[in-house]
């Protein structure tokens, strides 16, 4: 039987650009002759996307439609494929349940069209968006899932991943190690508001529960904290600002936690150019174990973040409440800790 890798191997592309080409993804930045390829060989092929065996009740069970808001382009969605693995996830379940992606919409690019979105039977939200706002927009119904952001209004369901407790966990590691001066390197919060463009900046649930643990220890240093790009260079430029403010009374901290694994590759670089040794001078503790980390050198120690399985539990959820449910719901995903070379004991 014909899989979507042969599709992609055969087409040049990657199980990705396949997935979103079939799936009709109006947001996907490829040329028409390589859509066009991709088409004619999943035909040719005779492709067919897996597909649950249904009985005789599923096959009679009504199908819906339904939105995907999006709060990063997808320029954003390659440089921190965070995104991308939770969208990617909605889409996989999607073909599997009778859940039909009608509309993807990008915040801040897209036209929402209020008539269109109202003829929707739900939506998921993959990002922080205005529910307020949101609710002004989309008032057909309450059949919203909110993906990776807590919204705290109690309407709707919501997917998240413990980042609380694995930020806690961390910090928890590594002063087992003997560190006890930590830095954090992370991204700013927003919240984006769907009919102006607005933007809210709000403290990332990381960096709280680092602020905390931190000052539950009596360890807090407010000039351990670097906010930049969520990106690379985010992750480069905070260790130049470290480097900057590095004195006799300011030392270089020991061990640093980064909020996204491309930030800890940029900081990685950073740190080579100045002949900082990851891990004998600093240690470096990162979130999401993209593919990427198992694969620097030397390779990075990471909390493993459920993202598909995040995008796949929240159209379970939306289709969960199409079929009758009211009371909202929220998920909250474990993570795991990959200890790998990228931390040690601390060295005198």
């Amino acid at each position: 039987m014909t899989k979507m890798k042969d599709v992609a191997n055969k087409a040049g592309v990657s199980n990705a650009t396949v997935s979103r080409i079939l799936n009709g993804d109006i947001t996907l930045s490829v040329s028409e002759e390589t859509r066009k390829k991709v088409l004619e060989t999943a035909e040719s092929l005779n492709y067919k996307p897996t597909r649950k065996k249904a009985n005789k009740e599923e096959t009679e069970q009504k199908s819906y439609n339904i939105g995907l808001i999006l709060t990063v382009s997808q320029e954003e969605e390659i440089i921190d494929p965070y995104f991308l693995s939770i969208r990617l996830g909605v889409e996989s379940i999607c073909r599997e349940l009778p859940l039909n992606i009608a509309r993807v919409l990008i915040v801040g690019k897209s036209k929402f069209l209020v008539e269109e979105l109202n003829a929707l039977d739900g939506v998921i939200v993959i990002g922080r968006v205005d529910v307020v706002d949101l609710q002004t927009i989309f008032q057909a119904n309450h059949n919203v899932v909110l993906c990776d952001f807590d919204s705290k209004s109690g309407s709707f369901d919501v997917v998240i991943s413990d980042f609380e407790q694995a930020t806690e966990k961390i910090i928890d590691r590594l002063m087992a190690l003997e560190h006890r001066n930590i830095a954090y390197l992370g991204g700013k919060a927003i919240i984006k508001t769907i009919s102006n463009s607005g933007m809210q900046e709000i403290k990332d649930v990381r960096l709280e529960a680092f602020t905390r643990k931190m000052q539950d220890h009596d360890l807090y240093n407010e000039g351990n904290i670097y906010i930049d790009e969520w990106g690379p260079n985010g992750g480069y430029s905070s260790i130049k600002k470290m480097l900057e403010q590095t004195s006799k009374q300011t030392p270089f901290p020991t061990a640093i936690i980064t909020a996204s694994d491309p930030i800890a590759i940029g900081a990685m670089r950073a740190l080579h150019e100045a002949n900082i040794k990851v891990p004998e001078d600093v240690s470096i503790f990162s979130f999401d174990d993209i593919e990427a980390a198992a694969y620097l050198y030397p390779r990075l120690s990471t909390v493993k973040v459920h993202t598909e399985e995040m995008g796949k539990t929240a159209a379970k959820l939306l289709l969960d409440r199409l079929n009758g449910r009211v009371v909202p719901i929220k998920s909250v995903l474990q993570t795991d800790l990959i200890e790998r070379e990228s931390i040690s004991r601390k060295r005198n």
